[in-house]
């Protein structure tokens, strides 16, 4: 049968499309849905691809937790960070896409091709780790949602601010995918904007032009210094402190490359729009987090005790620099504008948690009855189901809020550390599937540097998930809740695995045989789509410059 089926490839990889899906349509990698169920729709377009996926991206790790970061090691080190983690996710885009573009099925989930390319029972355990995280994420954007808004009044209970927030993003989500798509361009493009402005007003600050007249250049690399040492004195802890500052670092963008794959179901021309999207994530990258990291670092010093993290504070660190420049009001807006960044987050994350559970439903990982859709083509059950793990933004209640921010956000990381490493792995077996049945001139999109930005990146990531609670293990810095929350995604996860395999697949290799892996099914909605779709043609110079951008 394979044999025939190769030599079919090699024939007309057309006619191996129909074969294999007309000869195996009940293969473990097809979706189970019915009509009853409904289905999802195509309803975003290219420029809700482009800020959902930057958009997902800007939050509060960012606009809050860098605070903590430049607090607790200083500005060197989160410059430098952002700088690795920027091209440590640049890769890992690059991978998701051209995978997502190749195979952009309607439903599809990154669980969905882990499934299909590496093996059931890690894609069973890679899905709930994944649906865990994401729905991890509106809690902890909620809960930092009540933190800024401390910085106007503590009249107002955290509880209420929580409420407002998670009660909000779930009715957004509820709606049809093209009005969620709208609201989160709206939501994201004010952070766009934003940012863009605290870079431009970061450099007036540099050079003096803010009302006190002080040029401060780079004088917070002098003093109080460019670096914190971190846990252990001189180049030691100097190297504790990038390495640190890395980690943490990584809340800010974990879980958001993975946008652009989850929407490629309900994206319209996806093999155009998602690599469009990818193409022009890393500068978006290195522009809001390497320039928002340069920018912070000049005009805050890290031994500010209004940072998150070295006390309860309820102000972004663009906020207090610009609060310490004197520029009247701006604060205010941009907390609100961090609060915006916020809550757009944790909607997209509360979208991504929900298209998770929607899809391993589908593909049987999850109970059948999450395939359901409304009339709008929403999986409404799914995303009810995904804002209850929101009721721990209530953790505020007993906490401070800085305090449960960092529980979530560590677990969070680490969570979707894991997940990336197992993405760079699929990837790697998609590619030798490719390989093997010589399609590589049909791929919409390729991902550059193959195999070896692939094999560096899941070093360096499996690295980091090792590693990431090792302050604990320092003499008198043992703390339980961090212990916790930086390992225990990793039983999870393996409990998670062992429990499916002990039940569905012990007599199954650990992994499927590259000669198995299947890149032709599913695919005949993919190609209807793309031989009807027509790029549209710029009419003028300002429609080439919002092609451009969008």
């Amino acid at each position: 049968m394979m044999k025939e089926a190769t030599e079919t490839i090699e024939r007309d990889p057309e006619l191996a499309v129909q074969h294999v899906s007309n000869t195996e349509p009940k293969r473990r990698d097809d979706f189970q849905r019915t009509a009853e169920d409904g289905n999802v729709q195509r309803g975003l377009k290219s420029r809700h691809i482009q800020l959902i996926a930057i958009g997902g991206t800007v939050g509060t790790g960012l606009f809050i937790g860098s605070g903590g970061v430049l607090a607790e090691t200083g500005p060197a080190p989160l410059l430098m960070s952002y700088i690795i983690m920027s091209a440590v996710v640049w890769i890992l885009t690059m991978d998701l896409a051209e995978v997502a573009s190749y195979m952009p099925i309607r439903g599809m989930t990154i669980p969905y091709l882990v499934q299909r390319f590496v093996d059931p029972s890690l894609a069973f355990a890679f899905g709930w780790n994944y649906w865990f995280a994401y729905s991890m994420i509106p809690p902890a954007e909620a809960t930092a949602s009540a933190v800024i808004m401390e910085y106007w009044t503590t009249a107002v209970p955290p509880a209420a601010w929580i409420t407002i927030i998670i009660v909000v993003c779930v009715l957004l989500n509820l709606v049809a995918v093209k009005y969620y798509g709208e609201v989160e361009f709206w939501f994201a493009s004010i952070k766009i904007v934003a940012i863009l402005a605290l870079l431009l007003i970061g450099l007036v600050i540099f050079f003096g032009g803010a009302p006190t007249h002080d040029r401060i250049g780079f004088r917070y690399w002098s003093h109080p210094g460019a670096f914190k040492p971190y846990l252990l004195s001189g180049s030691a802890g100097r190297f504790l402190a990038v390495w640190d500052a890395l980690i943490r670092a990584g809340f800010s963008y974990i879980l958001s490359p993975e946008l652009i794959a989850t929407a490629a179901g309900e994206c319209q021309a996806p093999r155009r729009n998602i690599p469009k999207a990818a193409r022009r994530y890393i500068w978006r990258l290195l522009l809001f987090y390497v320039g928002g990291a340069l920018v912070i670092g000049a005009i805050v010093p890290h031994n500010d005790v209004r940072l998150l993290g070295a006390s309860n504070a309820s102000a972004s660190p663009f906020v207090i620099g610009i609060h310490n420049a004197a520029i009247p009001v701006l604060d205010h807006v941009l907390n609100a504008v961090a609060l915006t960044a916020a809550w757009s987050a944790g909607n997209a994350q509360l979208y991504s948690a929900s298209r998770m559970l929607y899809g391993m439903a589908c593909n049987g990982k999850a109970p059948k009855i999450f395939r359901r859709c409304n009339r709008w083509g929403v999986p409404h059950l799914a995303v009810l189901a995904s804002s209850v793990l929101s009721l721990l933004g209530y953790l505020n209640l007993s906490s401070k809020g800085a305090d449960v921010f960092v529980w979530l956000t560590t677990i969070i990381t680490v969570s979707g550390m894991i997940n990336w490493n197992i993405i760079l792995v699929t990837y790697l077996r998609f590619r030798a599937a490719v390989r093997l049945n010589g399609i590589e001139d049909r791929l919409p999109f390729k991902s550059p540097f193959q195999p070896y930005s692939t094999y560096c990146t899941l070093f360096m990531l499996s690295l980091m998930c090792i590693t990431n609670g090792f302050a604990v293990f320092f003499p008198h810095q043992f703390n339980i809740a961090k212990f916790v929350t930086s390992y225990a995604s990793f039983p999870i996860f393996i409990g998670l695995y062992i429990a499916h395999r002990w039940q569905n697949g012990r007599n199954k290799p650990w992994i499927m045989p590259v000669t198995e892996l299947n890149v032709f099914s599913g695919l005949e909605e993919v190609e209807e789509i793309t031989a009807k779709d027509v790029p549209p043609v710029p009419r003028n110079i300002f429609e080439r410059i919002w092609f451009w951008i969008c």
